[in-house]
């Protein structure tokens, strides 16, 4: 028995002196790290600890990098491209290489200075200055383009994609004309392999089929909207946001298909702009069915609210209005206080409980 406790107590020594021995080498390798080092100052002999800067790694934004913005399509996106050592002037019109080729499009910023970090490089140079010549070939290329169609949906019907409900939209070729390119709406996958050889052949150039969802047809072909003024996809909007159907709750519309949506099918664009603002202000607005204490201390339930006024209609609890009946008042958000959150129509008509007072 002696032998066993022994042997207990040596163990138990042992487990002590491994962990004694863990913290003693952790200082150890704390004390000589080279962010933060003892050393003596002489003049009071203490010891303090001295900071050793970590080195911040390198940015990646360099140098400013000369650009001009170019657009390629009315409302369309803008791509940077190197001024090459001159300057450019708004909306003048200039030929640059893509990779469809050369293109002809316009400047719509000048030159100007950015950071490395925001210009995808390398930037290809702007070529040069489009003449006369080159606008008249871009709308004879136009004009080529438009008549093309008619061809091609005569070829869509021999090769019976129109049961794919298969739709031309629009078709361009490439300033050098090495390329027509249609676009196309259709239900489902299309096999246009066929389609592609007899186009090539009537054309004698490089085709290329895109197809495109109904935002974009609506984008293309434009429109007026129900509010009277022409489509803003079509108008002003070079990128289509995501718009959700929680946009057209927070700004308290009927959810109704034909009121929130556009000509395409989709939710209306214009529900995005105002989003940020009707988010920011509906932080601090008090909840539909919460209870709130207002500051002439009666308590109701939040019945409608108005975010861009800040004012909340409040149906105040019987049992604490002043006169007896179930009254709805308005209030300021500011002098609301959010007491709890309607469960049941009870507590709707009496307040937190909801115990009628005329039972009891």
């Amino acid at each position: 028995m002696n032998e066993m406790n022994e042997q207990k107590n040596q163990s138990s020594f042992n487990r002590y002196n491994n962990r004694r021995n863990k913290r003693h080498n952790y200082n150890n390798k704390k004390d000589s790290s080279p962010v933060a080092a003892d050393v003596n100052t002489a003049e009071s002999g203490v010891t303090e600890p001295v900071s050793v800067p970590v080195p911040k790694p390198e940015t990646e934004t360099g140098p400013a990098v000369e650009i001009v913005g170019v657009r390629f399509k009315p409302v369309g996106k803008i791509y940077f491209f190197a001024p090459n050592g001159l300057a450019y002037s708004q909306n003048e019109k200039i030929i640059v290489e893509t990779s469809r080729g050369l293109e002809l499009g316009y400047i719509v910023i000048p030159n100007k200075n950015l950071s490395a970090g925001k210009v995808v490089q390398p930037l290809k140079p702007v070529l040069r200055k489009a003449s006369e010549e080159d606008v008249e070939k871009a709308e004879k290329n136009k004009k080529m383009a438009k008549d093309t169609i008619k061809i091609a949906n005569d070829r869509i019907k021999f090769h019976n994609l129109n049961n794919m409900k298969m739709k031309l939209i629009e078709a361009e070729y490439t300033f050098d004309n090495s390329k027509l390119i249609y676009y196309f709406t259709a239900d489902g996958r299309v096999d246009f392999r066929e389609l592609v050889k007899d186009l090539a052949a009537i054309f004698k150039t490089r085709i290329e089929m895109r197809q495109i969802g109904i935002r974009d047809q609506t984008k293309i072909l434009g429109g007026l909207s129900i509010c009277g003024r022409p489509f803003c996809c079509n108008s002003f909007l070079q990128d289509l946001a995501q718009v959700t159907i929680k946009m057209a709750k927070e700004q308290n519309m009927s959810i109704n298909s034909s009121k929130i949506s556009g000509a395409c099918g989709k939710l209306m664009c214009c529900l995005k702009y105002e989003h940020e603002a009707y988010d920011y202000l509906s932080k601090d607005m008090p909840k539909i069915n919460s209870i709130v204490e207002a500051s002439t201390g009666e308590t109701g339930t939040v019945v409608e609210s108005n975010l861009l006024t800040g004012v909340c209609k409040v149906r105040i609890n019987q049992k604490n209005a002043a006169d007896g009946d179930n009254s709805v008042k308005h209030f300021p958000k500011k002098n609301l206080k959010v007491i709890g959150f309607m469960k049941n129509e009870q507590e709707h008509l009496y307040g937190k409980g909801g115990e009628n007072p005329d039972e009891k």
